[in-house]
């Protein structure tokens, strides 16, 4: 089994990061979707209350409730979206902090390489400067 290098390991990491993101942010856009729906249900239940519409004051009574259990609905949305924005926000610099990590150890890995080329030549050079037998004297 070949060895994985430490950016190639971080770099599925970033990658894991980025869907947890992505995921978070759809999370997010639902509860959104969701909350904008009960400010508009939220609108027409205002519309009937202030209706001068007859078969609407029959129902003040439920539209008000309703108007009650809309506000209550929307406030934890409220909440939820609050807390689903940090986690973006926290799931974002985590992938952010792996990405440098990433881009740190694949420059340690290149210089490591380059490093290595280099001490490869040095080697070269000195076997080619060495004499084949310590036994050969120079005429």
């Amino acid at each position: 089994m070949a060895a994985t290098s430490k950016s190639k390991k971080l770099k599925r990491l970033v990658s894991v990061q980025r869907q947890l993101e992505k995921m978070a942010e759809s999370d997010l856009a639902a509860t959104t979707r969701y909350r904008h729906e009960v400010n508009e249900s939220m609108d027409v239940v205002i519309q009937a209350i202030g209706s001068i519409d007859g078969i609407h004051s029959l129902f003040t009574q439920h539209y008000s409730e309703r108007f009650g259990r809309l506000s209550v609905r929307d406030q934890q949305l409220a909440g939820i979206q609050q807390v689903q924005e940090m986690k973006i926000m926290r799931e974002r610099a985590k992938g952010d902090r792996l990405e440098e990590n990433m881009k740190e150890a694949r420059t340690l890995e290149e210089r490591g390489e380059a490093d290595e080329s280099i001490y490869d030549l040095v080697d070269q050079l000195i076997l080619i400067n060495t004499p084949a037998s310590s036994k050969v004297e120079k005429p």
